[in-house]
């Protein structure tokens, strides 16, 4: 942990980067209502906010643009209150780091996005397959850069997946649908016991990680959440000593090495904690919005 206060390093922010699921939702799942005012200041001030997910980038788009005019989302959250600034949600000009890194937009422009091997797509399909029949309660979702795709279509798998995919496709059959940037494995049960060791062993050099207790990701080994950072700030100017970042797990643990100002949440995998720099409140406290009022006044 550093001795300097994150207020005194945040004299020339530039860029925030923010984890959602377990570091900026609440215990509802929705963006809490005190971000909307930061974000119009963020935006006076030449700050830009940008989400870090796994989750897919429609998804992301949705859940932030909807706020331009208070609107329900796609998964039931909606924007900020019909008093504020009806400017306050628009996505113009924004950056989102969506499918764990694995793919990188701005203003609804595609930067950047890291294709798996079709070869390995296949291979890992074969291996799920093999652990759902040893007795995996497991789905898997193929992710494209547009739309993703299930072949699981029982409502319990479904009404997890919406939460984070909401252009899905269910299909028969997913081989040769076109390139995948990301496979996301859900585990009914506790991922880290089974499957992921699984799919770790048989990496070939991608990137297996897990994202959350039920959830594994499967990507090109460059498709992490701090390499797609790295290059946000290099298609921005920014610089790792004008960088903030608050995550909670470990699929976010890399974006701490392109940040002096690393927040790990209160509630963050010991892993995240043990790497941050400054430690926010929980989620469930309101972590992410707490600490950057804070940074903000002193800005």
């Amino acid at each position: 942990m550093s001795h300097t206060t994150p207020e005194a390093q945040a004299a020339d922010l530039k860029l925030v980067v923010c984890d959602m699921d377990g570091t900026l939702l609440d215990g509802r799942g929705e963006i809490p209502q005190g971000l909307w005012p930061l974000l119009e200041t963020m935006r006076h001030r030449g700050i830009a906010f940008t989400p870090a997910s796994g989750r897919q980038y429609a998804t992301l788009e949705s859940m932030f643009g909807s706020a331009a005019t208070g609107t329900d989302t796609a998964d039931g959250t909606s924007g900020p209150d019909s008093d504020h600034d009806a400017g306050t949600g628009s996505t113009d000009g924004m950056a989102f780091i969506a499918e764990n890194g694995a793919q990188l937009m701005r203003n609804g422009v595609l930067l950047a996005a890291s294709v798996i091997d079709p070869d390995y797509v296949t291979a890992t399909l074969d291996r799920l397959d093999e652990l759902v029949a040893e007795g995996q309660n497991i789905g898997v979702v193929l992710s494209g850069t547009t739309v993703a795709r299930v072949r699981r279509h029982d409502d319990a798998f479904l009404a997890e997946v919406r939460k984070y995919y909401h252009q899905l496709e269910v299909v028969d059959d997913l081989s040769g649908i076109g390139d995948v940037i990301k496979m996301a494995v859900y585990d009914f049960g506790d991922a880290s016991t089974v499957v992921h060791p699984r799919l770790h062993e048989a990496a070939q050099g991608h990137s297996v990680v897990l994202s959350a207790r039920h959830w594994v990701d499967v990507s090109n080994a460059r498709a992490t959440k701090g390499h797609a950072l790295a290059q946000l700030q290099q298609a921005l100017g920014v610089t790792p000593a004008q960088t903030a970042v608050f995550g909670d797990y470990l699929n976010d643990l890399d974006m701490f090495d392109h940040a002096q100002l690393s927040f790990a949440m209160a509630n963050a995998h010991p892993d995240l904690l043990a790497r941050a720099r400054f430690t926010a409140p929980s989620n469930l406290e309101g972590g992410v919005i707490t600490t950057l009022s804070h940074l903000l006044v002193n800005h």
